[in-house]
């Protein structure tokens, strides 16, 4: 039984980039059209992104090299939101060290603050980003900054991020060695954080909008936080298999293989009587002891996934305690 679309209703969509538009410089199969059909149709799309390499200029640049029409008010970046953070933590004016590239630096001089790489200059506080070139130096002058107690603001702490190359780490492992340093945890301006979804929101005038990610840990945690509804499309980071064990916090309102997904109907999940097998199109899977097994294989992958995720989900038993069939995630 088919019911309505994940556009349904919708007024802004805000979509991740890593893993759901591009991954490096190649755009992803099927997400430009979408994307551009969804503007046409009368959706006004945002773009959300954790990356704080770049501004957002050069993001919107990248975007409409692919031929989207994107403008640097469309694009919300973590510096963006991490600079409303340290708005609200040192006085206006303030001299700032800052650990990471132009998409933070021009952020935090838009905002009037003055940018210093050095703890010698006394700076009010440190706001850390990833860029490729941030080197040991630049984490040992926030370490000594940090030692004298001023705040503490990331752009994000994903451990990974997705590179033409393959999976490359993070601003996460960065952070994570200022914090062995010095003791402490920053405030956090991306996602899973709300500030960068209040951030687009309040930017967009959004009244229902719809998230749309590729990895668990900071999307789909982060748009269930800001109570918005959410896709995880199988194009990025995490596929079936961390989608079957996504606890109650990861676990997404939509499940789309790509994003021509947006504009069919989903399929509806139907659970038998006694609450042990449910069923999505023609796929059904159902639980036995703490066997999850393929019932009815269907036409559709995502389908037994979603039915799968659907059931497990719903059972409240811990995927440690259940024995997966490897063709739900395989």
């Amino acid at each position: 039984m088919a019911s309505e679309t994940p556009l349904n209703g919708v007024d802004v969509v805000l979509a991740d980039l890593d893993g759901v538009v591009y991954t490096g410089k190649n755009a992803i199969e099927f997400a430009v059209d979408a994307l551009g059909r969804a503007v046409s149709e009368g959706t006004r799309v945002g773009y959300i992104t954790n990356n704080a390499s770049r501004t957002d200029e050069q993001v919107a640049e990248h975007l409409s090299s692919f031929g989207l029409r994107v403008a640097p008010h469309d694009v919300v970046t973590s510096p963006q939101a991490a600079v409303l953070l340290l708005v609200d933590l040192v006085e206006p004016a303030s001299t700032i060290l800052v650990v990471g590239g132009v998409g933070l630096t021009s952020e935090v001089e838009k905002a009037g603050f003055t940018v210093t790489r050095r703890a010698a200059d006394q700076p009010a506080a440190v706001i850390q980003g990833f860029a490729p070139d941030v080197a040991w130096t630049d984490l040992a002058q926030a370490s000594f900054a940090l030692h004298t107690g001023i705040p503490w603001v990331a752009t994000n702490t994903d451990w990974t991020i997705p590179v033409e190359g393959g999976i490359a780490p993070g601003n996460g492992t960065l952070v994570s060695a200022v914090h062995t340093a010095v003791g402490i945890l920053p405030v956090v301006g991306g996602k899973p954080e709300k500030a960068i979804f209040e951030a687009a929101v309040k930017r967009f005038a959004a009244e229902t909008p719809l998230f749309i990610g590729d990895r668990l840990d900071t999307d789909i945690v982060g748009a269930n936080r800001a109570g918005m509804r959410s896709v995880h499309v199988l194009t990025g980071i995490d596929g079936a298999k961390q989608l079957i064990a996504a606890d109650k916090d990861s676990r997404p309102t939509y499940i789309l293989d790509d994003l021509r997904g947006l504009f069919e109907p989903y399929p509806e999940t139907v659970f038998s009587k006694d609450g042990l097998s449910a069923t999505v199109g023609s796929a059904t899977v159902r639980l036995k002891g703490n066997e999850v097994e393929v019932a009815k294989a269907g036409d559709s992958a995502v389908n037994r996934l979603r039915a799968a995720c659907a059931l497990i989900w719903e059972s409240g038993r811990p995927i440690y305690g259940l024995k997966v069939a490897p063709e739900l995630y395989s």
